[in-house]
Parts: structure tokens; C-alpha cells; sequence
């Protein structure tokens, strides 16, 4: 561990505070990307707390993407979505998603967040980038036009200032640096007190987190690998307050029906309180907010971390392009233009999801249930409930994003999906074996010649090139450029529409562009306003 010292020299260097999931996924994106990182936490280790405990499909991308591998997978339990339960126990449906592995992997995924950090801080420690100061508080930072200056005090009651061209804040829902900034939240706050506990020895093997509706008593079970399983009660009046440590007969009684439970088998147990909040503002000039320090909301879309995660996968690519000299600092500005309009209506999906699932309203749960009865007997209604659409997919309307007019929009904005895909030895690998680390140029079924206008025409970023191979064809590498073919069906499926066309893929795997040959220069001239560059 990086004890406090003189900073390395670096012509660009970044100051992360916080070092729970989403400032350690942001510090890995960093690092890989070549930018210097300055890691602060207050506490001495990372987390001993279950506190997160699902992670989306997407997610799990971003984070296989700098490395982790099969340190990673070993923490994961691949799941298989949510069970939901009606007001008399009765199963209503399981919401599974359109495809099991979306983006390459698991729907959803549980996991102890304690095991989760360990993974992600080993991997950050492998960087000779990093500098990790654990046991080290922010105590205020002053900012100008030159950068960032960051006045911690580590163990011992040691101050010093840490120098940086930004500062990310990833330090929570009760954020310093967001408090230091002087940004509000808009949202609300609700009142129902809920008990959480997290328990071992369980033997619940269900691959599925499950919502019970039950008015009396509404709650959620979500089991994990090697015998955890979370359990969330709602309170009743008088059964706890917020931040009471709740007693081990409650959770005794409350458990019964799904298990004997003994003391040494309590890993937490806290009552809370949850909150749907946004902050007014994610920036503040060199600052930054992100994860709960931009938003808090209720658990019950499994969303919070997941939405984190969004945040540091999208920023961090537009920071080191700034440091790497391959765009001006206004390509920043895109961040919260992308990720805040997402992050607010997932909070109002999560507060909605909570109050009709979970409702204590004897009607609104009988109405609920009939409804969704209802919607499973038509096509379009089962699609909604079943393939998750109640959950909003992140789709960019402005920011790094060109749009033509064209039937191939559809594609642009939205992630890319990861299809298993065919590479000319004749092996199977997914789609993001092939992509690279920063910009990727997907040539869909185009000719030599196509490919000699748009590489001459672009703007001068790191760009990878790869030519996609449509149909029942082997694909065929060409120079200095991969070639994948289509292995099950699925790449062809996704990427018909773009046919004849090039697919520009940001850093973060979203479809900037989709664009024919005969507009190469007109896409490059409106990347490049986007971009600001610096050089070219």
C-alpha cells in the first residue's frame, strides 16, 4: 500500500476520493487508460459491509474490460433475473430479460461486496500509475484554471496537499466533496424503515432475486453463492427506527418461514431508510461527482451500483482522451449531459417499482396483481414484464452522439450488444476480444476502398479497425485490420442495419455514429466539434 510521499511526475494526473466499488472501477478505467491516479479513503481497508450486492450485465463489461478476470468471475454468482410474487404468495412472473447474457454476460449477478473490492483494489494495486492513500481523510480542496489542489490528513494526523488537473467525487451518498461544493439534491426521502440482513448458511439455491408483494409484510430475498442470501423486510410501526441496530428476535421471527437462523450466521443487520436523489449539478468545474455522490435511490431495480459504474465507464474515457491531448476539456461537459437524464428517471422507476411491488395497500395489490395477470396473456404486455423494459435502457439523445436521419440510428446511443463472434483461425470469441481500448471502427460488409476514404478522412484518434464479416462467410483479415465473421446469427441480427456502413464505437462501447463511405468527411468534420482536438 502507497504510504504518503512526494507525487510521481505526470503531465496529467487525477484525484479520486472514495474507494468503495465505483471510485475503484473509476481509478481501474484511469490507470488502464494511462492517466496518473491519486487514490484517497478514509477508511484504513476497503469494505467489510455487504452493502451492494447485484450487478447488471453492462456492469460486469465495464469491469472485465481493464482485466480482472477470473478473479472477477470467481466473486460472481450469475443470476437469472427477478422472480415476482403476488399478494397471496401466488408466482405472477420472472422478469429474465430478451436474452439470457446481454452484452456478453449474466443479466444480473450477486456477489459480497467485501470480496467484490478486494478483486477490484488487487487489480488497481498491479498499476504503476496508481498512488493509494487508505486511512486518509479530505479535509477541503481549492481550484483555477490550472488544476485541482486536494488537503487530506492521513493516519496520524499527517496533512498534506495533493496537486491534480481534476478531483472525482465517489465518496457516497453523504459526499464531502459534493457538501464542499455547495450542490443540493432534489428528490425525496421516504419514511418506511426497512430492516436489511445478510445472512450465511442459507439454503435458499435460487439463481433469481425474489419480491414477495405480500401487503402484511413486503419483502425481498436475494440469494447469492456459497450460501449467502440477503433478506429486506418492511417495518412495521413500533418494529425499529431508522439506524437502530435491530434486534436478533426480530430477525429471528421475520426469517422463520424461510429458515432457522442462528447468531454467528447474522454477517450485517441494519434498519434504513432509502432515498430517490439527484444532484442539482454533477460538476462543478474541475469537480466531478459520481455514484451515490450524483444520486442515491431505492433498492428495489438493483440499480445503484450499476448506475455508478455508468458513470465512471463514461467519464473516465472522455478524461484521458482530455489528458492524452486528443480532445479539449469542453468534451467533459458531455458527462452529465449523458448520464444525469438516465440517472433521474431511473430513480423515479426505482421509487415506482417500490411503491407497487411493495405496496401495504390491500386493493393496490389485489389491482396490481390483475393487472399484471392481464399483461401476461398479450404478447406485447409479457414482453414488458418479462424482458425487463420497466427498467429504462441508457440511450444518449446529446452529448458524443451523430444521428443521420437514417434507419441505422436505432443503433446509435445505446451500448453495443456483445454477440459471440467468428475470427479467421476459426475460433469463437465474444465481440469485445477484437475492440480496442479506445475508439473502434467497425467496417460492416464494406469495400477496400470505402475503408481507404473514411481512415483518411477521420479525425486523428486512437482508433481501432475492424472489418465485420455478415452472413454465412468466413471472415478474412486484411493488413493492418481484424476480421470477424458471425458464429450463431446474432452478430448479423444486430448489425444488419448498419450494412454497407461504418459503426463508430466509443471507448465505452456506445455507438457514437453510423455512417456510409460518401460521408466520411461530413462525420469527421461534426467529430471533431464534438471532440474540440487538441492536435490534428
Amino acid at each position: 500500500m502507497n504510504q504518503p510521499s512526494v507525487q510521481a511526475e505526470s503531465p496529467f494526473r487525477v484525484v479520486i476520493a472514495g474507494g468503495g466499488p465505483v471510485g475503484l472501477t473509476a481509478a481501474n478505467l484511469l490507470a488502464v487508460a494511462g492517466v496518473s491516479v491519486i487514490l484517497v479513503e478514509r477508511n484504513p481497508s476497503t469494505s467489510d459491509e455487504a452493502k451492494a450486492i447485484s450487478m447488471d450485465a453492462e456492469s460486469l463489461r465495464v469491469l472485465h474490460g481493464f482485466g480482472p478476470g477470473e478473479r472477477l468471475d470467481a466473486v460472481m454468482a450469475p443470476g437469472t433475473g427477478v422472480r415476482f410474487y403476488g399478494r397471496r404468495g401466488q408466482r405472477l412472473f420472472q422478469a429474465r430479460g430478451a436474452t439470457p447474457y446481454p452484452y456478453g454476460y449474466a443479466i444480473k449477478s450477486q456477489f459480497s461486496q467485501p470480496e467484490l473490492e478486494r478483486v477490484l483494489f488487487e487489480q488497481l494495486r498491479d498499476s504503476d500509475s496508481v498512488q493509494i492513500h487508505m486511512s486518509t481523510e479530505l479535509l477541503s480542496y481549492q481550484q483555477d484554471s490550472e488544476g485541482v489542489e486536494v488537503t487530506v490528513r492521513h493516519a496520524g494526523g499527517i496533512e498534506n496537499t495533493l496537486h491534480a488537473d481534476y478531483l472525482l467525487a465517489c465518496d457516497g451518498g453523504r459526499s464531502a466533496v459534493r457538501k464542499l461544493a455547495g450542490i443540493p439534491m432534489t428528490g425525496k426521502s421516504f419514511d418506511d424503515v426497512w430492516l436489511v440482513v445478510d445472512t450465511v448458511g442459507d439454503a435458499h439455491d435460487d439463481r433469481c432475486s425474489i419480491h414477495v408483494g405480500d401487503p402484511d409484510r413486503p419483502h425481498v430475498i436475494v440469494p447469492g453463492g456459497e450460501g449467502r442470501c440477503r433478506y429486506e423486510f418492511l417495518l412495521r410501526p413500533g418494529e425499529g427506527t431508522a439506524r437502530e441496530q435491530p434486534s436478533f428476535e426480530l430477525i429471528q421471527r421475520l426469517l422463520a418461514p424461510y429458515r432457522t437462523i442462528t447468531p454467528e450466521q447474522v454477517e450485517r443487520c441494519v434498519n434504513y431508510r432509502f432515498s430517490g436523489l439527484v444532484a442539482d449539478r454533477w460538476r462543478d468545474r474541475r469537480i466531478f461527482l459520481l455514484g451515490d455522490a450524483a444520486h442515491m435511490m431505492p433498492p428495489f431495480a438493483g440499480q445503484g451500483l450499476n448506475s455508478g459504474i455508468r458513470d465512471a465507464a463514461n467519464l473516465c474515457w472522455k478524461l484521458a482522451l482530455v489528458g492524452r491531448g486528443y480532445a479539449t476539456p469542453a468534451l467533459l461537459g458531455s458527462y452529465e449531459a449523458e448520464r444525469k437524464p438516465h440517472a433521474e428517471v431511473t430513480v423515479r422507476a426505482s421509487v415506482r417499482q417500490g411503491r407497487v411491488v411493495m405496496t401495504t395497500n390491500r386493493p393496490a395489490a389485489l389491482l396490481r396483481d390483475t393487472v399484471a395477470t392481464l399483461m401476461l396473456r398479450i404478447p406485447r404486455g409479457r414482453a414488458f414484464l418479462t424482458h425487463l423494459k420497466y427498467l429504462p435502457r441508457p440511450r444518449f439523445s446529446t452529448g458524443v452522439v451523430l444521428r443521420d436521419g437514417s434507419s441505422a440510428d436505432e443503433l446509435v446511443g445505446v451500448a453495443l450488444d456483445q454477440p459471440q463472434v467468428l475470427r479467421p483461425d476459426g475460433t469463437i470469441r465474444k465481440l469485445d476480444s477484437v475492440l480496442g481500448e479506445d475508439f473502434t471502427l467497425l467496417g460492416v460488409d464494406v469495400s477496400e476502398e470505402d475503408w481507404e476514404q473514411v481512415l483518411a478522412a477521420l479525425p486523428p484518434l486512437p482508433i481501432r479497425s475492424v472489418d465485420i464479416v455478415l452472413g454465412d462467410r468466413r471472415p478474412r483479415s486484411s493488413g493492418p485490420r481484424v476480421a470477424v465473421g458471425d458464429a450463431d446469427g446474432e452478430l448479423e441480427t444486430l448489425l444488419q442495419p448498419a450494412s454497407g456502413r461504418f459503426v463508430l464505437l466509443r471507448p465505452d462501447r456506445y455507438v457514437a455514429c453510423v455512417f456510409p463511405a460518401d460521408r466520411a468527411g461530413e462525420t469527421a468534420a461534426s467529430l471533431r466539434r464534438l471532440l474540440a482536438p487538441l492536435r490534428g
